[in-house]
Parts: structure tokens; sequence; C-alpha cells
């Protein structure tokens, strides 16, 4: 509006139209920009409301009169106070989104605390990325808990944006972090966090209708014992990876079985603990579908287990952060999606520290050999 209006005064000042006074219209300027454009906009709006007034006054000849000089010192008095006002708003928004930026931080340490860096058998580590700029909790969800029946690990993806998907997430993380100490066998742990889920929903207003409706939970629970094995219960989520000398391959389910809060779609036998070789030196990758979702310009999915094989770091933080590399070159920093991923690393005294370390140097010359044969992983 106060670029127009310049058009709009340099148009009638240049027509037979000019014996109009537009000192008004001037001065109107930079008090516009104070609400549409900030500071930065405030100033240019006024420097070219005063290059405007000079062109017109030598075009029209209108030096020496009161009405050129009365519009300057109108125009620098608004300009003053358009910019004093403009700049104390812009503070008291910065203020603002800082003390929002803050509590979502603090949200977040609550709902997703980072995991430990050792838990019994395993070494870990975790990593959250939020799509919405800005944005730091979502639908997804993770969390690595050391029990007396091992470590017991959960990610999730929610159905939906917003508040309704942090509540269903909270619910489900709430009921996990409860059962995990108390119920021996995993299938009760995740029948724990879908009756945490059936109890949100039942809750008057807590979710949207299109949420009660339609909405659901994709989610893996996993324990690593002190044997050298992986438990897994399914419900609905990608696989998890592991990474086993050099080679990365999916933990398939044998049975699908349909997320939480779909649980009138289950026609067959109930989700049941699957196991799986774990050895020490193995990495183990829990995600959400926002990794192996995640599209470059040519629509391509981007690649987790030849990723994961490519991949050189010893520690898993080094090893999550070489992925999140990766994810953001293919996608050119744009994700479509929020993305949790959740990494242990299976060690056994020294020996087992050792085979960790070599391991990573193991994947990432494997890795590097099948990146530059184009070579898939196995499923």
């Amino acid at each position: 509006m106060p670029f127009a209006i310049a058009l709009l005064v340099v148009g009638i000042e240049l027509s037979p139209a000019h014996f109009l006074y537009t000192g008004p219209l001037l001065t109107a300027m930079p008090a516009l920009a104070a609400v549409t454009t900030g500071p930065r906009g405030t100033v240019v709006a006024a420097a070219l409301a005063v290059v405007v007034s000079v062109t017109t006054a030598t075009y029209n000849q209108a030096w020496g009169g009161q009405q050129v000089y009365s519009n300057f010192v109108a125009l620098a008095l608004v300009s003053v106070a358009s910019y004093l006002l403009s700049s104390a708003a812009r503070t008291r928004t910065l203020n603002e989104l800082n003390q929002v930026r803050r509590i979502a931080e603090a949200a977040q340490q609550v709902l997703l605390r980072p995991v430990p860096a050792r838990l019994g058998p395993v070494r870990a580590a975790s990593m959250y990325l939020a799509a919405e700029t800005g944005a730091q909790i979502g639908g997804d969800l993770y969390e690595a808990v050391q029990t007396r029946y091992g470590v017991r690990m959960i990610v999730g993806d929610v159905r939906g944006k917003g508040l309704p998907a942090v509540r269903a997430a909270a619910a489900v993380l709430g009921a996990f972090r409860e059962a995990v100490h108390y119920e021996r066998e995993l299938v009760e742990v995740m029948n724990h966090c879908a009756a945490a889920l059936r109890r949100e929903c039942a809750v008057p207003g807590a979710v949207d209708r299109e949420v009660l409706l339609e909405g659901f939970v994709t989610a893996l629970v996993a324990q690593v014992p002190e044997s050298p094995v992986v438990q897994l219960v399914n419900r609905g989520h990608p696989p998890p990876l592991v990474l086993s000398r050099g080679k990365a391959r999916a933990l398939m389910p044998s049975e699908p079985v349909p997320p939480l809060g779909l649980d009138d779609l289950i026609t067959g036998p109930p989700a049941t603990a699957e196991t799986y070789p774990f050895v020490p030196g193995d990495r183990l990758l829990l995600h959400t579908d926002g990794v192996t979702e995640a599209r470059n310009l040519d629509d391509d999915f981007f690649a987790l287990p030849e990723a994961m094989e490519a991949v050189h770091a010893r520690t898993p933080p080094e090893f999550l952060e070489q992925l999140h590399e990766g994810l953001i070159r293919h996608t050119q920093d744009r994700l479509a999606d929020d993305v949790a991923m959740l990494l242990v690393v299976r060690v056994g005294g020294e020996a087992g520290e050792e085979a960790v370390e070599e391991t990573g140097e193991r994947g990432g010359e494997h890795g590097g050999a099948a990146a530059a044969s184009g070579r898939a992983g196995p499923d």
C-alpha cells in the first residue's frame, strides 16, 4: 500500500491534475509501512516519500510555498513516530516468539527427552526433526528405558498434526513409560499403549472429530535383553533396520497388524513378540516414515538401507548425524514430514566395544562400495 500511494502521487503530480493537494497521502506512507513491513520497511517508505516530495515540488516549481515545508515537517514527525512504534511492536513480537519457543522446548524435553548414551547392553542416541519451520514437537514419538527385563524402546507416528497429535503421542508415551517396568511380556506393553490411546479418544473434546473417526498411531516396541537378540512387536509401523557386518536388513513382521486405534480391523491373531539376532557390533535403527518416505526433486524415496551402509561413524550420535546429513542432501532441506530416529548399538565388554568400532569402519567400506555400484540393500 505505501508504494502504491507513491505511484498514485507521482501520477497526480505529473498530470494536469497536479493542483490537487497530495501531501497527506505521502505523510501516510511511513505510518502504513509501520503496520505492514516493520522498521526497515518504514525507513524505506519514509525515504521514498521524501524523494517523491522533492521530485514533484521541483517539477511543479512549488519550492517557497508554505505547503511544501509543512509537508516535510509532517512527514518527518510521522516517520519518526512510525519507526519507533514499529520497532517496539517488533521487539514485543520477538519476545513473545522467544517465550513460545522456550515453552515448546520445555514441552519437547518432557515429551521427547533425549535417550541416555548408555543403557545396559547397548549404546543409544536419538534425533527428532520437525518438518515445519520453527516447530519443536509433533506427532512422532520415541523413548528408550532400561528395565529389569532389558532395554525397552518405542517409536511411533501419530496420524495428523497439531495439538491433537501431540496429545495422542503423550498418551502413548505415558502408558509405555509406566508399563515397561511392570509388564513382563512385550505384547502387554503394547496393549497398555493401545488402551491409553482409547481412553484419550474417549475424553469429550480431547481430539478433533476427524482424528476420532480416522486417527491412529503406528507403533513399534522393541526389547534388547542380555542375550544376543532383539524382540519386536509391530503395530503397523515401518520395520526397523539392523546393520550387521556392513549389511542393512529390515526386520519385517511375519504377520502385519493394524496400528493402534484400529483394533476393529484385526481379523487374524493378535500381535506377538518376534525375535531376531542382535549380536555385539550390530546397529538397530528405529525410525518413522518421515525418513523412508522423504523424496528428492525427482520424486525418489530416500534409500535408508544404502545410507546406513555408507555411514562410517563409530558412535551412535555421529551415526545419526551422518544419516541426517544424507537426508538433508536428498531432500535439499525440504522435509515433508517429521522425522524421528532411535539408534541402539549392541556392546558387550571391551570385545563388544571393539566390535562396534570395527563394524562402523566395515559398514563405511561396504556402504561406499554399495553406493558406487548402485546396489540396493536387502529388504
